[in-house]
């Protein structure tokens, strides 16, 4: 997969840009607040129609404009495409070839792109809010009818809680309606956990692979779902329909009683483990900088083996963060495979010897000089 332009327009610091050549390796170079990481950003947008570091779309238009317009045409394996979104205060619109999506859910997955950012640590050692997004973005870019249960889970939910807050003291003749939502809310619940588990599953193979090259056979680094109710390993639909049918039994009184759902995806989450300790409560910065390392190489292999070519890399001011041996091992994974887009304040602070033939662009003031 390959970027071969990006044109921007009333997009975030950007009035237009036109861009009409990338490399295999570009470097994004300028001092801070000057647009370096809104054109990586762009890039994310494109491929996932939301940004990586904001859920609110007005963010991402000009101060002074009432739309923000992203194109960029890319090489696919079976052909070129033509990509657009253009985002307003009504919403988005996204075009292939010039021809409208009236679902996003068909325009995702157009283009993959991995992220690796500062903030991607707290993957590891943030909330399970974070871990649960993370999910959600890696696997809706490969398999689109994820988002449409993940978007149907979302709105049941939203209306499961409401009618939970009027049941207090309520008889339970009038509970019948919470029966009706139940069976929504668990026909997509269960849905969404089956693929996060098989999803899990082989990113643990890719994971585990790369984090023991990292750190030459010494740390082995485990996943773990933590569902909130079934066993973790558990697949089959008809026994996670169950499964869910009964948590939710069980907490209905605790539910009504404080007016929200207590149990599914979206109370789950995701632990890691080196040599059997968990790494969020145990693990030294050095180990989950590496394990936030080797999920974003893992992501790499499991986009090219679940679609049968390599997704973009995005890397926004994360090599300066590493020492001088993870910058190596990342840098040997995405030469001469995977086209990178690396922003950074200056050359000084990275492996220049293994960035010689990268592309360099200069960002100021929303002005880009190649």
């Amino acid at each position: 997969m390959f970027v071969n332009n990006i044109s921007l327009q009333h997009y975030r610091n950007y009035e237009r840009l036109q861009l009409d050549s990338f490399g295999d390796v570009n470097l994004i170079i300028g001092q801070n607040a000057q647009g370096k990481t809104n054109m990586v950003e762009a890039l994310f947008v494109l491929a996932l129609s939301k940004s990586h570091r904001t859920s609110k779309d007005k963010e991402l238009i000009a101060f002074d404009s009432s739309y923000a317009h992203i194109a960029a045409e890319i090489e696919r394996k079976y052909g070129s495409l033509k990509l657009e979104l253009s985002l307003s205060h009504q919403g988005k619109k996204a075009k292939i070839n010039g021809l409208e999506q009236r679902k996003l859910s068909n325009f995702i997955g157009s283009l993959n792109v991995v992220m690796f950012a500062p903030e991607d640590l707290e993957i590891v050692k943030g909330t399970p809010g974070v871990r649960r997004r993370f999910l959600d973005m890696e696997i809706g870019q490969v398999t689109p009818s994820y988002l449409f249960h993940l978007q149907q889970y979302q709105k049941i939910l939203v209306q499961r809680n409401n009618l939970l807050k009027t049941l207090w003291g309520k008889e339970a003749s009038q509970q019948a309606m919470l029966d009706v939502w139940n069976a929504q809310l668990i026909e997509h619940g269960v849905k969404i956990v089956k693929k996060r588990k098989q999803f899990i599953k082989k990113l643990q193979k890719w994971a585990e692979y790369i984090h023991k090259g990292i750190t030459n056979g010494l740390e082995e680094l485990k996943l773990q779902y933590i569902p909130s109710f079934s066993d973790p390993e558990e697949e089959d639909e008809a026994v996670l329909f169950e499964a869910f049918m009964i948590k939710l039994s069980q907490v209905k009184d605790q539910e009504i009683r404080r007016g929200i759902t207590l149990a599914g995806p979206h109370r789950d989450d995701l632990a890691f483990y080196i040599n059997g300790n968990e790494v969020q409560i145990y693990g030294s910065q050095g180990q989950q900088r590496t394990t936030a390392l080797s999920l974003k190489l893992a992501e790499i292999e499991l986009i090219q083996e679940e679609i049968g070519e390599y997704p973009v890399l995005l890397l926004d001011d994360v090599l300066s963060e590493l020492d001088p041996y993870r910058q190596t091992q990342l840098i040997e994974t995405f030469q001469s495979k995977v086209q990178t887009f690396i922003t950074a304040t200056g050359v000084e602070s990275l492996n220049a010897d293994k960035l010689k033939d990268a592309r360099i662009f200069q960002v100021h003031s929303g002005q880009v000089d190649a």
